[in-house]
Parts: structure tokens; C-alpha cells; sequence
């Protein structure tokens, strides 16, 4: 009885120290509190307790850092409380229960492979760091609430420049585990050495980034974003759309304090059309917009039938000059995984259309938005994806961001959205100009800071001149390479590590 009281104490602090790693994560942000966490979560599961154990402690450790992060998920689930509301407890604890074996197969791993506490750390790194590089790409990938995100807005974030969020994650837990590595009797001395590691980035970004902001493109562009802050359970209400409708062609039209807007940008879904039926919508946006072009959110049919979630390109004088299609939809939102099953009980996903899901465009491409250049367009969860912005054969002007995170409620998810938006400027040296629905709309340069931004919860537009681009980066040239090879590297010393402590065990039992 002991010895499972033992192991489901075990696996409380775990799931404890996982829900305050997580506290790291935008808006709470506090990341050497999350960095303190995954430094103890180390040096208490690096003890020999055997794989079994070892996976399940990492199971529970990222089953409190999931559900405490990811807590958001329940919002979509309450928009309509009556059909779906039931469901949001079984999808946190799936989605974070699932997300969570990742790091449990870490754990076990570097226990199976490890030596000496030493050697359990370093493998432990390199496994950790290896399974949030894997759940960015598994099944589709779900690259959010990564560890390395706890450094969204600090200069630390700079290092992503140099080699994506991964980056970072090998920042976090190096740090984290230089306690452990340097041994007990050195433990205070561990901790100064991870805290200084944890703390270097600051240096490069000193180094890159000035005091002011960027200044504007060339030729100056001036750029509305507007938001007409339709919370989603009022949004397609019949006796409301129309109401959404007038004041985003009122905030369109609105009299600009500066330069009058060359484009304005409209968030994801935001035209009450479907574009085979938009000409006399298009009509009354291109009165409002004036001369300037406008990119908004809109669906349509395809010839199939099929349902579009996508982004129409007018040219003054209402002409739909270019239409993007949306490809990296949202499982279980967009889209049910083996959707011709579910479709026959009418289960088409949360936010897809009641008569069938939403299919996939055919992947990313530039648009061209003449006055504001060729911009890459992302739809929602789309901005979370660094690799299909490396894939693009030609580098984009800028990032546009039309989404609708009215599904995330008011708390954190929106807050989190944004953070990934600064983090993809960084990483490619690129500003973004994100429109969201009910929040946060916002400029942000190539440095990942945000210039303006409209408040969460509040109608209204925002006229930026559209900042300037950096040189390519590094990570947008090389990509993950350089933490693969540096995790090559640590891999080979934990294998040696672990050799040296084995043959020393195996010479003292013979």
C-alpha cells in the first residue's frame, strides 16, 4: 500500500509541476517560474525509477501542463452549450491526456537509454526536444503551447530567428537540466549556470534589435484593419447579421486620421456571402473602401459542392481579383478525420458548415495585393505552422492573418494566437498584419513587436503603415537543422555519458 501511495504521489507532483510549467504560456507569462518547474520535474524523474514509471510521471507532468494551458479548448464547446457543452470536459482530458504520451515516450525513453543522472538528464533533453518537434507535424501537427512559447515576449524570443520555436525549447530545457547535470553537491551552482544559459538569448537580442521600431516599407503603405467584434454565438444569428455586416462596412469607411488606407483587411469569415452570391456585397464594400483594396474572410462553394473556408482579393472597382482557399483546416473544428463516416450521422465539425465540413485548399501561395505587394496569407490556425511558410518558393512582402478567434473565448486563447503571430514575424524576419474578429487585431514587425493593436472584446480599426521586412534569417534558410544537429551532438555525449557510467558499474561489480 505504501508503494502505491508512493507512485500516485509521484504522479500528483508531476501533473503540480506540469500546470505550473504551463503558467509560462501567454497572458500569465511568468517563464522562470515555468523554467523552475521543468528544472525540478528533471531532477526528480531522472532518479532511477525505471521506464514504466518514468513514462507515466512524464504522462502526468504533461497532462498538467496541457490541461492547464490548453484550458481554452472548451471554449468552441460552449457556443452552442445546449448540443455540444457536454462534450468540453472529455475534450480537454483527450486533448490533453493525448498530447501528454508524447512526453511520457520522452521520459520512458531517457530512462531506458540513460546512465547515471547524468545521463538521464541529457537524453531526457534530447527526447524532450525530439517530441515537441514530433507532435508539430504528427497527424497534421498541433505546434501550440510548445515549451520553448514561454519565452513569447521576452527578448529570449529573438533566438528563434536562429532556429524556430524549437530553438527555444532546447534553450528551456538545457537550462532546466544544468542543475541535475552538474550533480547535488553543485546543485546552487547548477541553477546560476541554468539561469545564465536561460538568460544568454538576451545578448543576441540586444545585439538585433534597436531601441525604435522599424521603420515603414517602401513605398509607404497604409493598411486598416478592421474588427467588428461579432462574438460567435450572435455571429450567424439572423437578426444580427446584418448588424455585423453595417458596422464592418461602417468601420471600412471610417474617415482616416492619416493617410487613407491603400488595403483594409477584413478577419476570416467575415462577409455574410458566399462568393458565387457576393457581387452586390463586393459592391457596397468597394463604395466604403474607396480607392484602397480590401482582403476579407468569405466562404463559397466549389463545383463539387464542396464547402471553402477562404480569402477573396478586391480590386477597387469590387472585382474579385484572387480567391485563397484555406488548407491547414482544424481537426474536429473544420473538419471530423474520417469525415465520410461521421458525415453520415450529420457530425461535420464544431465550426464547419451545418450541411457538410469545410475541404482543403491546395496549399500556401503569395497573393497579390497591389498597392501592399505580395503578401502569404494565413488563415487561423494556419499562422501555427513555421514549415509551410519555409515551403513557399518565393518570400512574401509580409504575413496576413485573417482569423476568427471568437471560438477561443476571452481568457488566454486569444492571447496565445497572437503570441504565435509574433513569434512567425520573428522567425522569418517578416511584420504581420493579423485582423481578427473579436481580437486581438494588431501590427507587429519583424522583430515580433507589436506596434498597435485593437483591444480584445472591442469594435473598431486601426490604420499602420505596414512596417518593413528584415533579410532572410537564418531559420527561414536552414530551418530546424541547426537544433537537429545540436541535438545530434548532445546525443552523442549522453551515449557516451551513459557507456562511461555503465562500464564504471560493470568494473565495480566485477
Amino acid at each position: 500500500m505504501r508503494l502505491v501511495g508512493a507512485r500516485w504521489r509521484g504522479l500528483g507532483l508531476a501533473f503540480l509541476l506540469g500546470a505550473v510549467a504551463a503558467l509560462g504560456q501567454v497572458p500569465v507569462s511568468w517563464s522562470w517560474l515555468a523554467l523552475g518547474a521543468c528544472a525540478l520535474a528533471i531532477g526528480l524523474f531522472t532518479l532511477p525509477l525505471g521506464w514504466r514509471l518514468a513514462a507515466w510521471r512524464g504522462w502526468a507532468f504533461g497532462t498538467g501542463h496541457f490541461a492547464v494551458a490548453l484550458f481554452w479548448i472548451v471554449e468552441p464547446f460552449f457556443v452552442d452549450p445546449l448540443r455540444h457543452g457536454w462534450l468540453a470536459p472529455f475534450a480537454l482530458v483527450a486533448m490533453a491526456g493525448g498530447l501528454a504520451l508524447f512526453w511520457a515516450a520522452a521520459f520512458g525513453l531517457a530512462q531506458a537509454l540513460g546512465r547515471g543522472r547524468a545521463g538521464r538528464a541529457l537524453w531526457l533533453v534530447v527526447a524532450l526536444t525530439g517530441a515537441e518537434m514530433l507532435r508539430s507535424v504528427v497527424f497534421t501537427g498541433f505546434p501550440w503551447a510548445l515549451i520553448g512559447h514561454i519565452w513569447i515576449g521576452t527578448p529570449q524570443m529573438q533566438l528563434a530567428a536562429l532556429g524556430g520555436a524549437d530553438a527555444l525549447t532546447l534553450l528551456t530545457l538545457a537550462a532546466a537540466a544544468l542543475p541535475t547535470l552538474m550533480g547535488t553537491r553543485r546543485l546552487l551552482l547548477g541553477a546560476i549556470a541554468g539561469a545564465a544559459l536561460a538568460a544568454l538569448p538576451g545578448a543576441y537580442a540586444a545585439w538585433r534589435m534597436p531601441d525604435a521600431p522599424l521603420p515603414p516599407a517602401e513605398p509607404a503603405v497604409t493598411v486598416r484593419l478592421i474588427q467588428p467584434n461579432a462574438p460567435q454565438h450572435l455571429k450567424w444569428r439572423p437578426d444580427m447579421i446584418g448588424v455585423f455586416w453595417e458596422r464592418s462596412l461602417d468601420l471600412t469607411a471610417a474617415p482616416a486620421e492619416g493617410p487613407a488606407p491603400d488595403l483594409v483587411l477584413w478577419p476570416e469569415t467575415s462577409v455574410p456571402y458566399l462568393l458565387e452570391s457576393a457581387a452586390p456585397g463586393f459592391a457596397r464594400m468597394d463604395e466604403a473602401a474607396g480607392a484602397a483594396w480590401i482582403a476579407a474572410g468569405i466562404q463559397r462553394q466549389d463545383e463539387g459542392g464542396h464547402w471553402r473556408n477562404s480569402l477573396v482579393a478586391l480590386a477597387p472597382g469590387g472585382a474579385a481579383v484572387d480567391v485563397y482557399d484555406k488548407h491547414h483546416l482544424v481537426p474536429f473544428g473544420e473538419y471530423m478525420p474520417l469525415g465520410d463516416v461521421f458525415e453520415r450521422w450529420g457530425i461535420f465539425g464544431l465550426a464547419a458548415n451545418l450541411t457538410g465540413s469545410y475541404r482543403p485548399g491546395q496549399g500556401a501561395r503569395l497573393m497579390d495585393l497591389g498597392p501592399a505587394g505580395r503578401a502569404m496569407p494565413l488563415i487561423c490556425y494556419e499562422a501555427i505552422f513555421s514549415r509551410e511558410i519555409r515551403a513557399l518558393p518565393e518570400r512574401p512582402a509580409w504575413l496576413l492573418h485573417a482569423t476568427n478567434d471568437a471560438w477561443f473565448g476571452q481568457l488566454s486563447g486569444p492571447y496565445q494566437h497572437l503570441g504565435q503571430a509574433r513569434l512567425r514575424a520573428v522567425e522569418f524576419g517578416l511584420p504581420v498584419l493579423r485582423a481578427a474578429n473579436t481580437g486581438v487585431s494588431a501590427a507587429i514587425d519583424a522583430h515580433g513587436r507589436v506596434l498597435a493593436a485593437i483591444p480584445l472584446g472591442r469594435a473598431g480599426h486601426l490604420d499602420v503603415a505596414l512596417p518593413r521586412a528584415l533579410p532572410p534569417t537564418p531559420f527561414a534558410r536552414l530551418g530546424s537543422l541547426p537544433v537537429l544537429a545540436a541535438l545530434t551532438v548532445l546525443a552523442c555525449i549522453a551515449a557516451g555519458l551513459s557507456l562511461r557510467k555503465a562500464l564504471a558499474r560493470g568494473r565495480g561489480q566485477g
